[in-house]
């Protein structure tokens, strides 16, 4: 199994992989979306109107990436500082009613398992894992992760 999701770059492959999942009748946005906060340490809702589709692609990336992941270790990836006005920061878990739901409709268009056992969590199946490997960022000739300034290496 080739890690072809390594070679590309994170926001670009995020975008792409949004784009396709909004193409699937199985991910909608519900219509609260529009008016909850992703997490108590934000101020506003989300500005973007595809923010459903990028966090479902972000999502299902940290999938493929970690293997088998909950909705506990989702929501601290997804979590912010709370501003407390003169007191410091602190570290808030995201909602977890968005990644829920983001993941059960993953689970509906195939892309998501449930596992159970030793470990607990979702996990990508083959129908996703085939998804995200048919995602390729088109990346001009000499630019790399490693050389991101596009001059090659002679």
């Amino acid at each position: 199994m080739s890690k072809i999701i390594f070679e590309q770059e994170a926001g670009k492959y995020n975008e792409l992989l949004a784009a396709e999942l909004k193409k699937m009748p199985q991910f909608k946005i519900p219509e609260w979306a529009f008016f909850v906060k992703s997490g108590v340490s934000r101020e506003r809702i989300p500005a973007d109107s595809d923010f459903w589709y990028k966090r479902s692609a972000s999502m299902l990336r940290q999938l493929y990436i970690h293997g088998v992941v909950g909705v506990g270790r989702m929501r601290t990836k997804y979590g912010g500082l709370k501003n407390k006005g003169v007191k410091p920061f602190k570290r808030k878990k995201a909602s977890g009613k968005i990644i829920r739901l983001i993941l059960q409709q993953a689970e509906a268009a195939g892309l998501v398992e449930k596992v159970t056992g030793r470990q607990f969590g979702r996990r990508l199946t083959v129908k996703g894992k085939q998804l995200l490997d048919s995602i390729k960022v088109n990346q001009r000739e000499g630019e790399a992760l490693g050389n991101r300034d596009g001059l090659s290496k002679e």
